[in-house]
């Protein structure tokens, strides 16, 4: 355990035996009169949010309360964290990089920031990297292209930091502890300005080049009204109802930060969080915890639902108080969803609680939401249609090639959507073009990148979102990434319509086991599938191979190379995406071990 000398904790571990930290965790009721991100700052929605009894309460990937952190707490520990920050040299504007753990260590910090007029960056732990040093170098690559600082490396990867700072001109790097023991700096905090960084978002897929997403106070705040005002409708205080959030969701990711941290503090709601390194191990701690403390609003990925379907865990769940079962943060992929209502329907769990939304950094988080209570809409279309001709046309013909896309609602109010062609003209309903949107919670650029803040977003505040969809209903229905998408023959090939085909249809394959993406070769362009195989029996692997081929021929009409990799080898962004383009940077340096691979693979 590390701490204040003054006995603030920090760093709490899950062998803690604090009795004053584990009696029990905030209440749901604020006891606050109800105020929608109606702040200039996230400082000034702390100050508001403290006087009520609301607040985060961190918990181990057991399901043990570690500490159990009042919102009024929390501000006594964030304005004698920004004098501390203050006395190291820092000045306002100055920018901390923050190793990003789900405890209260990161809320002090994060929030210490707020009130000394810093820019914190929060940055990913090592849990979807592939070993140790890609890990630091892509964290050198964020803290460099943020000119932090400062960098605090939590005393989970604490044995790493000499690697992560060596060589950087910094005022600090070490561990929260070590920030503790610096003195306060003793002067008056600064004036926080709705136009001022309030914190640096790195995309979840920053590799080589990162980027950091500028987002202001006001554009952070006019999200997470939108969010909780328009989006989950959060009760008002003088309803008998409460809502409290449960997140496993990382804290260095829009989705974690945005929709579980920022936003519930900026209206005055308790946060349960586990930490996001534990959760592919015990999800269903995650489902415990909301029938434990009653939760209401908790998201997850597609693949975070089907954890817990695959590990369910104990059998005397009450998940009837879940209000808001929200999807977000990937494609989403609606059979997983219905195995999951199927399976936990006898623990009172309604699929009329899925809510899809559609979101990004760059907009600081939610887009667009569906309908709440009406559950997951979708659309099934010809797929072939849809390929040669850019139109999303229904279908129900069991003898075509279809594909189910899942609605994802209409533009938060104050934002708008628009479908174009590749000529800016704006498409008619269920015409697939690129997505454009505008509102008040966009970014301000790319953190000193104009050129490529220019490439992404016009002077009328058009965002390019990069991705492709079309509208129905006025709903947004994403298809993919337009960076992702395959040509062979004039056809529009998805790559995740032929992942998700193999990792449905065949029993030995998971989600996230395929990688699909194309090659240019002499000839033309080529499909290569990058499959996840646990067999060690060359029999049981070329089966494997020639079923993932067959399939691929039988249901898509198309040729691909399939290449066996080993389990837990396909790269994933910070959050846990499969990302096409670094599995593709691999297989091209030669990173995979393919010894067993034949060298007369189907092409």
């Amino acid at each position: 355990m590390s701490g204040d000398p003054n006995g603030a904790s920090l760093g709490l571990t899950e062998d803690t035996q604090n009795p004053t930290l584990l009696s029990a965790p905030t209440p749901s009721r604020s006891g606050l009169t109800r105020r929608y991100g109606d702040f200039t700052s996230f400082a000034a929605a702390l100050d508001y949010a403290a006087q009520g009894e609301s607040g985060f309460n961190i918990y181990s990937g057991r399901g043990q309360l570690l500490e159990a952190l009042p919102y009024r707490t929390l501000r006594e520990q964030a304005i004698s964290m920004a004098q501390r920050l203050l006395g190291l040299g820092l000045a306002a504007g100055d920018r901390v990089a923050i190793v990003a753990e789900s405890d209260g260590d990161f809320a002090r910090i994060f929030f210490g920031c707020q009130y000394a007029g810093l820019v914190p960056a929060p940055l990913p732990l090592p849990v979807a990297f592939g070993g140790r040093e890609g890990y630091v170098s892509t964290l050198r690559g964020m803290i460099q292209s943020a000119a932090a600082r400062a960098v605090v490396v939590p005393d989970v990867i604490g044995s790493w930091t000499s690697e992560i700072v060596e060589g950087l001109d910094l005022v600090f790097g070490g561990s929260p502890a070590d920030l503790y023991r610096h003195a306060e700096a003793n002067v008056e905090l600064p004036e926080i300005k709705s136009e001022n960084l309030s914190y640096l978002q790195f995309s979840s897929g920053s590799t080589r080049f990162p980027m950091g997403v500028s987002v202001t106070q006001a554009a952070g705040m006019a999200n997470a009204r939108a969010i909780a005002r328009d989006g989950l409708k959060v009760y008002a205080a003088e309803d008998p109802r409460d809502d409290r959030c449960v997140s496993w969701l990382p804290l260095y990711h829009d989705m974690g930060l945005v929709g579980f941290f920022l936003t519930p503090l900026t209206c005055q709601l308790t946060v349960d969080l586990l930490p996001t390194r534990e959760f592919a191990r015990r999800p269903h701690v995650w489902l415990d915890l909301i029938s434990r403390n009653r939760g209401t609003i908790a998201y997850s990925p597609s693949f975070g639902y089907e954890l817990c379907s695959r590990r369910s865990g104990q059998a005397d769940l009450d998940l009837s108080c879940w209000r808001i079962a929200g999807i977000g943060g990937d494609m989403i992929r609606h059979h997983i969803l219905e195995g999951f209502a199927e399976r936990f329907e006898s623990n009172g769990f309604d699929a009329r609680a899925f809510v899809a939304s559609y979101g990004m950094a760059e907009a600081t988080l939610a887009i667009s939401f569906a309908p709440l209570n009406t559950g997951i809409q979708t659309d099934t279309i010809d797929l072939r249609t849809l390929e040669k001709d850019g139109l999303a046309q229904p279908s129900n013909d069991p003898s075509h090639a279809l594909r189910t896309f899942v609605l994802c609602g209409e533009a938060l109010p104050e934002h708008e959507i628009e479908v174009r062609d590749p000529l800016g003209n704006i498409q008619p309903e269920r015409h697939v073009g690129c997505v454009f949107v505008r509102g008040p919670s966009l970014m301000c650029g790319y953190f000193r990148r104009p050129e490529e803040t220019e490439a992404v977003l016009d002077a009328d505040g058009w965002l390019n979102t990069g991705d492709l969809g079309y509208h129905l209903n006025g709903q947004i229905v994403v298809t993919g990434r337009a960076k992702d998408l395959i040509i062979i023959n004039g056809r529009n090939i998805w790559p995740q319509d032929l992942e998700w085909s193999a990792e449905s249809e065949i029993s030995t394959l998971r989600s996230r086991d395929v990688a699909v993406f194309s090659l240019e070769t002499e000839t033309g362009e080529n499909i290569v599938a990058l499959v996840q195989c646990r067999a060690t029996e060359e029999e049981s692997r070329n089966t494997l191979r020639d079923e993932v081929t067959s399939l691929f021929r039988r249901q898509h009409g198309v040729d691909v190379q399939v290449i066996l990799v080993p389990p837990r080898t396909l790269p994933q962004t910070s959050s846990g995406k499969l990302t096409r383009a670094r599995a593709k940077t691999m297989l091209l340096s030669g990173q995979f071990d393919l010894q067993t691979e034949p060298t007369n693979s189907a092409a």
